[in-house]
C-alpha cells in the first residue's frame, strides 16, 4: 500500500502560490521542470501557509477556551516555549525561546494556551518587537491579570545568512505591564526565567 499523507490546504491558494513560485524559480535562474525542482513549488506553498497560519487563528478565543475561575495571585511562568517565525522583512526565518509570565486576578489560563497564544503570533510575517508585545496583549485583555511579562530570545537568519552575517547573534526583546513594571516582580521572573530549576 502506497504511502499517503493528508493535508488540509486551501486549494486555490495553493495553485496561485505554485505558479508563482515556479515563476520565481525559473526567473533565479533554473529551470523548474527538472526533476528536483517539479514539486517544490506545492511543497513551498502548502510549506507557507502553514507557516503563516497564525492569521486565522484567534490567541484570546484560545485563551478563553480554557479560562478557569482561580483565587491565586502567584506568578505563573511558562519558560522556553520554542517558536518559529518569518521575519516580514525578508521572509527569511527567526527562531528562538519565549518565556512568558502573568499574576491571575482571579483567572487562569491552561498551560499549553499560553504556548498556542506564542504559537498564534509567531505563524505569521512578524517582527520580533511586535511578536512579543502582542502575547502580553492577548493575555493581559483576556485574562486581565494583575500583570504580565514576555521576554523572547532569538536568532535571525536575515542576520546570519546575508547582510551582516553575524551568526551568533542573539536579539532579546521584553515587554512588562502591572506589577511586572516594579522592579522587584521584573527581577524576581528574570532571575527565575534564567535559573535551570529541573
Amino acid at each position: 500500500m502506497a504511502y499517503r499523507k493528508i493535508e488540509m490546504y486551501d486549494e486555490d491558494v495553493t495553485a496561485s502560490l505554485v505558479k508563482n513560485y515556479k515563476e520565481s524559480i525559473a526567473l533565479l535562474g533554473e529551470d523548474a521542470d527538472r526533476e528536483g525542482l517539479l514539486k517544490t513549488p506545492e511543497r513551498l506553498a502548502k510549506a507557507m501557509q502553514f507557516l503563516t497560519q497564525g492569521y486565522s487563528q484567534d490567541a484570546k478565543a484560545i485563551l478563553e477556551s480554557a479560562k478557569f475561575n482561580e483565587q491565586v495571585s502567584e506568578m505563573v511562568i511558562v519558560k522556553d516555549i520554542e517558536l518559529y517565525s518569518m521575519c516580514e522583512h525578508h521572509m527569511l526565518p527567526f527562531y528562538g525561546k519565549a518565556h512568558v509570565a502573568y499574576i491571575p486576578n482571579g483567572y487562569i489560563t491552561g498551560l499549553s494556551k499560553i504556548a498556542r497564544v506564542v504559537d498564534v503570533y509567531s505563524r505569521r510575517l512578524q517582527v520580533q518587537e511586535r511578536l512579543t508585545t502582542q502575547i502580553l496583549t492577548a493575555i493581559k485583555e483576556t485574562l486581565n491579570p494583575l500583570g504580565v511579562a514576555v521576554v523572547i530570545e532569538a536568532s535571525h537568519l536575515c542576520m546570519m545568512m546575508r547582510g551582516v552575517q553575524k551568526q551568533n547573534s542573539v536579539t532579546t526583546t521584553s515587554a512588562f505591564f502591572g506589577q511586572f513594571e516594579k522592579n522587584e516582580t521584573r527581577s524576581e521572573f528574570l532571575k527565575l526565567i534564567g535559573a535551570n530549576l529541573h
